[in-house]
């Protein structure tokens, strides 16, 4: 049965980006039309990522519709998208597309490719009804895995799975890493796949009592609380005095980059995971990161190998977001709650049907 497709739909659109920006609810957004290896997604819900921020507070260029976690499902395809896509359910990510041609992508990693288009920034994002998507890069969804659990994986899940397998073959089973930001929304998940999945000791970095009982819920060893406690002295007391074998430093905070050095032992490893101003740079040591040979590298999201282990584990109910849904009217506040890392878990908006 064909599907009616309207030529209007509601969405949620920045305006003004900067320090006065504002986020204002429209109904008069176009329904757009798929191009060659597109699919129109028809969306019921969509997470919401603290790095919104950057787009709101015009840190780049984004577009005024922002959001990369949704899930929905396929109502029109293409000429040369796959027919048997439609009705489908599946996830719209972060990557909206890649060349798939350059070195980057033939090795497999389509997600730094030099090329790629991204959703909410070079397309518009999945805070409105319907959304187009690259149906070369879409993600489908178990049948057994919830909407709203879904959808905080295409992108807080993704990006703490790709970001903790930079440590594989670093770090053995037992060894200690520290997770900053440990009860947001990635972090709380990267706290879960470091524990369950990876049998790390995950010591857990964040503040105040909800983030700690999430934390610590998720399979963290310790909690630090970085507001009532020296974050670098606790850390070296739970490790011998020596510091964790890795850090992953998950929040946009320069202040967590400032110490992220200092939380690892000689031959540690510092993962950089968020994404602060972008003329923020690393205050680390040359001559210090030399003669202690800390390795830094940086994850951005993951592969879909990596995202299909993720849901099957989300299937399994090894990894289980901590989710809070809210309103489509809501968006501006959860938007303030991110600015004022005030949310524990992660955000999910409901799309109106």
């Amino acid at each position: 049965m064909t599907v009616p497709i309207p030529t209007t739909q509601q969405g949620t659109v920045v305006v003004n980006p900067g320090p006065s920006y504002q986020i204002i609810h429209r109904d008069d957004l176009p329904v757009p039309q798929p191009g060659d290896h597109e699919v129109l997604v028809k969306l019921t819900c969509t997470g919401l990522c603290h790095s919104e921020i950057r787009a709101t507070s015009g840190w780049g260029n984004y577009n005024p519709i922002i959001g990369h976690e949704g899930i929905g499902t396929v109502i029109q395809t293409g000429s040369l998208a796959p027919q048997s896509l439609l009705s489908s359910r599946v996830g719209v990510k972060w990557l909206y597309s890649a060349c798939t041609h350059c070195s980057i992508c033939t090795s497999g990693h389509p997600h730094y490719c030099p090329h790629q288009r991204n959703t909410s920034r070079h397309v518009p994002g999945t805070l409105q009804q319907y959304v187009l998507a690259d149906a070369r890069f879409l993600t489908p969804i178990p049948e057994t895995v919830t909407d709203e659990i879904a959808a905080p994986l295409l992108c807080a899940g993704l990006t703490m799975a790709g970001a903790l397998d930079r440590l594989d073959g670093v770090l053995r089973p037992g060894d200690s890493v520290v997770i900053s930001g440990s009860g947001g929304g990635l972090g709380h998940l990267g706290v879960q796949i470091a524990a369950r999945v990876k049998g790390w000791r995950v010591l857990a970095v964040d503040s105040g009592e909800e983030k700690r009982r999430l934390s610590m819920e998720a399979g963290a060893t310790e909690f630090v609380d970085f507001r009532a406690e020296d974050v670098v002295a606790r850390v070296r007391e739970l490790t011998d005095g020596e510091g964790a074998h890795a850090t992953v430093v998950v929040p946009g905070d320069p202040s967590a980059f400032r110490v992220a050095a200092d939380l690892v032992r000689n031959l540690g490893t510092v993962v950089c995971v968020g994404l602060p101003r972008n003329d923020f740079e690393l205050p680390v040591s040359a001559t210090l990161c030399a003669a202690r040979g800390i390795s830094i590298v940086g994850s951005s999201v993951g592969t879909e190998e990596q995202m299909a282990e993720l849901l099957q584990l989300a299937a399994q109910g090894v990894i289980t977001p901590a989710v809070k849904c809210y309103g489509f009217d809501e968006t501006a506040k959860i938007i303030r709650d991110l600015e004022e890392d005030a949310i524990t878990g992660r955000a999910v908006v409901r799309i109106p049907q």
